[in-house]
């Protein structure tokens, strides 16, 4: 009897660093993190109160009208988030327009970034996780699960626009490589692409401080590694509209989600034209938490209505072309960890209890 204990806990013990692939759907995977981009611009485009909002505007009004608005709604999200609407609504899976009631919701209580991401990647909603100056995140990510598989050790990558990314992935304890603030691309042989990225970031204004950069910045630090070094799995947190948004500037708010739109819909061509990635790799899209509504929608947090309202976006192999979802139904972001790696072929466990597979995202 001790000797069959023995072998049991030798295979549960190697589980944690080894999983056989099983239903694999795709090879790769690329994640992107939008800091607080609520559900209402994704699925409706510009709120026209906000859009004409002195108070939460500084360019010209006619410029930003005509370049957003629309009475019709399916123009208008259109005009903020192209590639979201004219490729993924397409090829893809796009959740949580509410007015559907298809609803996506944060499982934590706080409503806050660290807590969110950090639920985002773990499929647990740690209730000790409650502020964005938590320290070292102590549950075990997704991240560092792929790296102990063997086809994907040393070729997981995360570039971040906010350095508490270091904290919520924990790179202190697993080693991985995750770019932020002020940190280079290292290597005896960049690319002059990575050298540019590299040397641009150091010029670009430190506009919230020396624990942010823009996300133009990070984004092309992030493609450069990509097509330079072909990693098996990036982590990319963007930042701006949470940014804009504290500081009550929708204009710049909207800006920055049609630029990130840009950056991913640019992104995914790539990925479709070079011989590594095409066919071969998911692109999952989501965000933190959700922002309140009308006036407070530049805040977010516990005590703001409607902040745990989210989204969330599939496309790749394996992923069906099923579109906007129309469908009634409840799915949280506890449930992203597990389906990412379900994508990839692997089955995630942890000592805490994680969300379940969105099924719908693996038929």
């Amino acid at each position: 009897m001790k000797k069959i204990n023995f072998l049991y806990f030798l295979l549960l013990s190697l589980t944690q660093y080894s999983f056989a692939q099983t239903n694999v759907k795709a090879e790769h995977l690329i994640i992107v993190s939008i800091d607080g981009l609520r559900w209402h611009e994704v699925f409706k485009g510009a709120e026209k109160e906000l859009l004409l909002s002195k108070k939460f505007n500084s360019q010209d009004s006619a410029e930003r009208v005509n370049k957003y608005w629309s009475e019709d709604v399916q123009q208008r999200r259109m005009r903020l988030m192209p590639f979201v609407w004219n490729t993924v609504a397409k090829e893809g899976q796009i959740y949580g327009n509410r007015e559907l009631g298809n609803k996506v919701n944060v499982k934590n209580p706080y409503w806050i970034s660290y807590p969110g991401r950090s639920e985002n990647l773990t499929g647990y909603a740690d209730p000790k996780v409650k502020s964005n100056g938590h320290p070292n995140n102590e549950n075990k990510n997704i991240l560092e699960f792929l790296d102990q598989q063997k086809k994907y050790k040393g070729k997981i990558v995360s570039f971040a626009s906010w350095n508490a990314v270091g904290r919520i992935i924990n790179r202190e304890r697993n080693g991985l490589l995750v770019n932020i603030p002020g940190e280079n691309i290292l290597g005896n042989q960049l690319s002059e692409s990575e050298k540019l990225a590299n040397e641009i970031q150091h010029y670009e204004p430190k506009i919230w401080g020396n624990g942010e950069r823009l996300d133009a910045t990070t984004y092309a630090l992030a493609k450069s590694y990509i097509s330079a070094r072909h990693p098996k799995v990036v982590y990319l947190d963007l930042a701006d509209t949470d940014e804009y948004g504290h500081e009550d500037k929708y204009d710049f708010y909207l800006d920055a989600t049609k630029n990130i739109d840009a950056m991913i819909g640019s992104l995914w061509n790539y990925l479709q034209n070079d011989p590594f990635y095409k066919g071969k790799t998911a692109l999952v899209v989501m965000t933190d938490h959700g922002r309140g509504e009308g006036n407070q929608w530049t805040s977010h947090g516990a005590s703001i209505p409607h902040a745990n309202d989210t989204w969330m976006i599939a496309i790749g192999p394996g992923i069906k072309p099923l579109g906007e979802m129309k469908n009634s139904g409840q799915i949280y972001q506890d449930q992203f960890a597990k389906t990412m790696v379900k994508l990839l072929g692997f089955d995630f466990i942890s000592v805490n209890p994680i969300g379940e597979a969105i099924e719908s995202v693996l038929k």
